[in-house]
C-alpha cells in the first residue's frame, strides 16, 4: 500500500467513527443529561476554541514538529478524550462539564493534526495532483458523513448514546496506527521566541494582504459562523421542535453527507467548466439558498425541507473549500503552506464557536427555528466577500496576476 493509500486509509477510519460520533455526542447531552440549549451551544463551540486559541502558533508549531508524530499523539488525546465519556456513564459520574471537557481536548488535538495533516498531504502529492486529491478526500468526509450519521443513529437507538461513542474512540486508535506506517518526517530546527512571532506576522501579513486568499478566507469565515449555529441547534431542534426520534435524526443529519458528496464529485468538473472563480461565486449563493430552505415546514414536510436545505448548503460550502483550499496549497510559497492554513482555520474555523454560543444563547430566548432563520443573514456574506474582491472578475484563480504578496 502506498504512502498516499496509508494516509487516506488513516483520515477515511478518522472520519468515519467521528461521523457517527457526531449524532451520539449531542444525543447524549440532550437525552442522557437533558441539556439545555445554552449547553448545548458550549459543547459545540468547545469543539472548536482551539482554533481561536492556538489556531495561529499552530501553523509554527506544526514545522516544529515532527508531522507523523504530531498527527499520531493527536489521534491518542482523542481516543483518550472520547473513551472517558462511556467510562463516566458507566460509574455515574458523567455530567455536561465532562462533555464540554471533552470538546476542548478534542478540539485542541484537531487544531494540531489537521494543520499537520494538510501540510503532509502536499509533501506526498505533486501539485498537479492536488485538486482532485482533495476532491477524493471531500467525496470520502461526504460518504462518512452520508452513513456515519444514519449508522451511528441505528446504533443509537440500540444501543444508547453513550455506548455508541466507543466508535468514535475506537477510530482515532485505528487511525494512529495506521499513520505509524508513513515516512518519518523530522521537525525544523528551532527557532526563538521572539522569531515564532515574527513568522505568524508573516503568515498573517501574507494571507491578509493577498487580493484571492484573503476574501476566500472571509467568506470561509462567514460559512463557519453558520455550521457554528448549525452544529449547535441541528439536534436540539430535530429532537425538541420537529420531535424526530433518535434514529430518524441520524438519517437527517445525513443529508450533509449527501450534499458533501454531490459538491466534491462536481467541483472538477464545475471549475472546468465554467471556471475556478466562477464556480466559487455560484456555491456561494447556492450555499445561502440551502440555509433558507433548512428551518421550514414541521412534520413531514419540516424533514423533508430540514434534509433538502442541509443537503443544499453543504454542496455549496464543499465546492467553496475544496476550491479555495487547493488554490492555497498552490499558490502559497512552500515555507509558509503551515502559516497559511494555520492562519485561515484560526480565522474561519475560529468563528465556529462564536456562531455555536451565539446561536446557543438566541435559541433559548426565541427558539431554535427562528435562530436557524437570523443565521441567513451570515451567510448572505458568503458570495458577497467574493462579489466585492478580484474573484468576481475572473474566469479561474489562475487567471490572477499582480505583484507577489510581501510576507514579511
Amino acid at each position: 500500500m502506498g504512502v498516499f493509500a496509508r494516509w487516506y486509509a488513516a483520515m477515511a477510519t478518522s472520519q468515519a467513527g467521528t461521523a457517527v460520533g457526531a449524532v451520539a455526542l449531542p444525543l447524549t447531552a440532550l437525552v442522557t443529561l437533558n441539556a439545555t440549549p445554552f449547553e448545548m451551544g458550549l459543547i459545540a463551540a468547545a469543539q472548536y476554541v482551539a482554533w481561536i486559541v492556538i489556531g495561529l502558533p499552530a501553523g509554527v508549531l506544526v514545522r516544529r514538529l515532527p508531522l507523523r508524530s504530531a498527527q499520531i499523539g493527536a489521534d491518542l488525546a482523542r481516543f483518550a478524550a472520547v473513551l472517558s465519556v462511556p467510562l463516566a456513564w458507566w460509574a455515574g459520574v458523567l455530567s455536561v462539564g465532562q462533555l464540554i471537557a471533552v470538546a476542548l481536548v478534542t478540539s485542541f488535538a484537531n487544531v494540531i493534526f489537521d494543520v499537520a495533516n494538510s501540510t503532509f498531504l502536499t509533501s506526498i502529492v505533486p501539485p498537479e495532483q492536488l485538486q482532485s486529491r482533495n476532491s477524493l478526500t471531500s467525496g470520502t468526509h461526504a460518504a462518512t458523513l452520508l452513513g456515519g450519521p444514519s449508522i451511528g443513529g441505528v446504533i443509537v437507538a440500540v444501543l444508547g448514546a453513550v455506548p455508541t461513542l466507543l466508535i468514535d474512540a475506537v477510530s482515532y486508535l485505528a487511525s494512529a496506527a495506521l499513520l505509524r506506517t508513513l515516512p518519518y518526517r523530522p521537525a525544523d530546527a528551532g527557532t526563538g521566541r521572539v522569531e515564532v512571532v515574527a513568522q505568524i506576522r508573516e503568515g498573517w501579513r501574507y494571507v491578509t494582504g493577498h487580493p484571492i486568499i484573503g476574501p476566500c478566507m472571509w467568506t470561509a469565515t462567514a460559512a463557519n459562523t453558520v455550521c457554528g449555529a448549525q452544529h449547535a441547534l441541528f439536534a436540539l431542534y430535530l429532537v425538541r421542535e420537529l420531535h424526530a426520534p433518535p434514529g430518524l435524526v441520524g438519517v437527517l443529519l445525513a443529508a450533509d453527507g449527501v450534499g458533501t458528496l454531490i459538491g466534491a464529485a462536481l467541483t472538477t468538473r464545475l471549475a472546468t467548466a465554467i471556471g475556478t472563480a466562477r464556480a466559487l461565486v455560484l456555491a456561494g449563493f447556492v450555499a445561502v439558498a440551502g440555509a433558507i430552505v433548512i428551518p421550514f415546514g414541521s412534520g413531514l414536510r419540516g424533514y423533508a425541507a430540514f434534509a433538502l436545505g442541509n443537503a443544499v448548503f453543504a454542496a455549496g460550502v464543499v465546492v467553496l473549500s475544496v476550491i479555495t483550499r487547493t488554490y492555497r496549497q498552490i499558490t502559497s510559497p512552500p515555507e509558509l503552506l503551515s502559516r497559511v492554513m494555520a492562519t485561515v482555520r484560526f480565522v474561519s474555523w475560529g468563528a465556529i464557536p462564536l456562531g455555536g454560543l451565539l446561536a446557543g444563547a438566541l435559541a433559548g430566548a426565541i427558539g431554535a427555528r427562528a435562530t436557524l432563520f437570523l443565521f441567513v443573514a451570515a451567510a448572505v456574506c458568503m458570495p458577497l466577500s467574493l462579489v466585492r474582491s478580484p474573484v468576481w472578475h475572473l474566469r479561474d484563480l489562475a487567471d490572477f496576476r499582480s505583484d507577489p504578496v510581501p510576507a514579511a
